[in-house]
């Protein structure tokens, strides 16, 4: 016979399927082609081919004979209709087994192929046809355009509906699944949300009813499948999920647990924390029991792990203590909740001392880094949750983060400087970057904290002594540039501009608190050259008013004090800045029709009322510190008749009910009065000829009245 069957000696079996070859390179007919194909596909099921065999292989047939394997419908006499397809898949299958031909091509474009037998009804005789396809889809995922192809390619919801029906392997069809979420789970979930949804409503009713420990290693399995917040949140069946996950996970975090049984459930928390926060926890007393008890699970964790640091162990709970910080990150902001609160005032009390405890054992460990440890991200996870303790908690471990400070202003500079490209750990973004690995800022986490600190003398002259003014005004540079690539109008406030309105904060705190340090530090010049020109910019886009308003209050405070600088001299930036400035205060305050009576009131701007409880102070101490520039700078007071604020506020006083103002308001107004009355005989003249003393009169403008009776 020209094809013998296939020795059992590993030896002549090689020999025979280089025969094999030869003849499907030299076959005069497809007969002679299929017969030396059921050797070869027979050698490649045995597991007998090696690298330099497979290349051959591929070299004698390509991808043309499996592909017409794949589109034949007559198979041979005798044989089940799927022959032909079957034998193409395993010659696919071995392809695949080298990553440069996964990613070709002639594989990617049969994805659509992968998936339709992934779908279609499976007989006893056509396993090995779905193994080959998990083998191909295995292999495609692993190559760098894979993921993309599969998904783009409807691979999710082949895979979902493989799962779901529990066919032939199917656990490899979940397997598969967790493998693209982890690569590319927003475009997964974008892509195909419903059949995601039914895959973890089954994940999570089987997670409620198992007894053993299946329980368990479902908890592994689960965080892959917790999507962004929407679909769980604004989804009926979402909603359900999520109460199958909360029931599971209190009746096993109420159990006494094995730390391999409590690590992997402490994750799955955690993973539901960050996709829609507290709210997958029920309202009611059952609800703060079991978020206390979170909460308090993972302090403890923390403070086991890290009081006593053995850097062994400690290697190994990285991941389960990062998912502690997101629950404790949680726990300071439900603590804080004061709105629908989950907890009673009780439960917070023993929180808060809690997790003074735990962030006291962060602190310690924090203190032992070395500098060839900056790098790892589980030291990123732990400044950033720091960072969070810091913001909110400001009395407690008061001497312990002075001692840290150092250190941090050392990691955070560090980390800016090197833009350090560290891998994070699952937790340690709560808002990854999917497939890419960003620079990790932890100035940014740390900033709410510092603005508390620069208020307190000892915090203070730390932060000074370590050089954090510089670093935050290089920051604020950099930020600034972010900012301006940003979109126009994004729907949210983005954390860039919540990092530059934190800053303004800190640097309002040190104008305040060490006006010397502003005078003699060269940064502070540069900060104020920013200022002059990014004002302008900012005031037209309504959606950044917060920030013009903290632009605007920052530079006028230090004008005061950098009022001798060249920037200041009337150049045009700084003409453009005050002029902004004016426009910014100038515009808050309008005429309105009074429900109570016929005349008008004073009221807030339309434009500004969203805005109003976070700029109002700023707004008051911004006419404070205009008022203190008039005198500094001669050529401010043209500049506001420029702007025509004299004759618009004269308009605005002289319609509305003098009852209507009130006593803080009247005193913000003539404290810039005054100035430019004495400053500038032309403002003078403009106020008079509004009916300035009239006004004046009736408001009990008493020093602007005084002024104006002047010849």
């Amino acid at each position: 016979p020209r094809f013998p069957a296939m020795a059992s000696d590993s030896g002549d079996g090689q020999a025979t399927l280089k025969r094999c070859l030869g003849v499907l390179r030299d076959a005069r007919n497809d007969s002679e082609q299929f017969a030396a194909l059921l050797l070869v596909t027979k050698a490649v099921r045995a597991g007998e081919v090696d690298a330099k065999t497979r290349r051959q292989i591929f070299d004698a047939i390509g991808f043309t004979f499996p592909n017409r394997l794949l589109t034949s419908r007559q198979p041979p006499a005798g044989c089940p209709p799927h022959t032909f397809r079957a034998l193409g898949l395993t010659l696919l299958a071995c392809f695949c087994t080298d990553p440069e031909l996964a990613g070709h091509s002639q594989i990617l474009n049969k994805i659509p192929t992968f998936n339709d037998i992934l779908l279609s009804p499976c007989d006893p005789d056509s396993t090995s046809m779905i193994d080959d396809v998990y083998q191909c889809l295995s292999a495609v995922l692993a190559t760098a355009r894979g993921p993309r192809e599969l998904v783009t390619k409807g691979t999710v919801s082949a895979l979902c509906q493989a799962y779901l029906t529990g066919g032939h392997s199917s656990d490899r069809a979940l397997t598969l699944l967790v493998a693209l979420l982890a690569i590319a789970e927003a475009k997964c979930w974008q892509r195909d949300t419903p059949q995601l949804l039914a895959v973890l409503s089954k994940l999570s009713s089987d997670f409620l009813k198992a007894e053993d420990m299946t329980k368990f290693e479902l908890c592994e399995i689960l965080p892959h499948f917790i999507p962004p917040s929407p679909p769980l949140t604004q989804d009926s069946q979402g909603s359900e999920c999520l109460h199958r996950l909360y029931k599971g996970l209190a009746d096993i975090l109420g159990s006494k647990l094995s730390q391999s049984q409590r690590d992997p459930a402490l994750k799955l928390a955690a993973s539901l924390v960050q996709a829609c926060g507290a709210e997958w926890i029920p309202v009611g007393s059952a609800g703060s029991r079991f978020l206390a008890l979170l909460v308090n699970l993972a302090c403890v964790e923390v403070r086991l792990t890290l009081e006593e640091p053995d850097p062994v162990e400690v290697e190994g709970k990285k991941e389960v203590v990062t998912a502690c910080y997101v629950l404790m990150e949680m726990g300071i902001q439900e603590c804080l909740r004061e709105e629908n609160p989950l907890l009673e005032n009780v439960q917070k009390m023993q929180l808060m001392r809690i997790m003074e405890e735990a962030f006291g054992a962060v602190i310690f460990y924090l203190r032992q880094v070395k500098q060839e440890g900056l790098q790892d991200p589980f030291i990123f996870a732990s400044v950033r949750v720091l960072g969070a303790w810091m913001a909110e908690e400001t009395s407690s471990l008061k001497q312990e983060i002075c001692e840290l400070l150092p250190f941090l202003v050392h990691y955070a500079r560090k980390l800016f400087k090197e833009g350090s490209p560290a891998v994070s750990l699952p937790q340690a973004e709560l808002l990854s970057t999917e497939g890419s690995t960003l620079p990790q800022d932890a100035l940014r986490f740390l900033l709410p904290g510092f603005c508390h600190l620069t208020a307190e003398d000892r915090p203070r002259d730390i932060l000074i002594s370590e050089g954090a003014p510089a670093l935050l005004c290089e920051y604020f540079l950099h930020q600034w540039e972010v900012l301006t690539s940003e979109p126009m109008a994004p729907t949210s406030l983005t954390s860039t501009e919540m990092s530059l309105q934190t800053m303004c904060g800190i640097f309002l705190n040190l104008v305040v608190t060490a006006p010397d340090l502003v005078r003699r530090d060269k940064t502070f010049s540069s900060l104020m050259d920013m200022l002059l020109k990014s004002l302008p910019l900012l005031l037209p886009q309504e959606h950044r008013l917060v920030l013009a308003a903290n632009v605007a209050t920052l530079g006028l405070m230090m004008a005061r004090i950098l009022a001798g600088s060249a920037a200041l001299q009337g150049t045009h930036s700084a003409k453009e800045f005050f002029g902004a400035t004016i426009r910014f205060l100038s515009q808050a305050h309008t005429a309105q029709a009074d429900p109570g009576n016929d005349s008008l009131a004073v009221t807030v701007s339309p434009t500004y009322v969203s805005a109003w409880d976070d700029i109002r102070e700023l707004w008051f101490l911004g006419m404070q510190a205009l008022a203190s520039c008039i005198p500094l700078f001669p050529w401010l007071p043209h500049v506001t008749l420029q702007v025509h604020w004299l004759e618009g506020l004269s308009e605005l006083l002289s319609r509305v009910a003098p009852a209507s103002v009130d006593f803080e308001l009247i005193t913000a107004f003539q404290g810039v009065l005054v100035e430019l009355a004495r400053a500038s005989e032309a403002c003078r003249d403009v106020i008079l000829s509004h009916h300035g003393m009239e006004w004046a009169n009736f408001y009990g403008m008493a020093a602007l009245e005084q002024c104006l009776a002047k010849q």
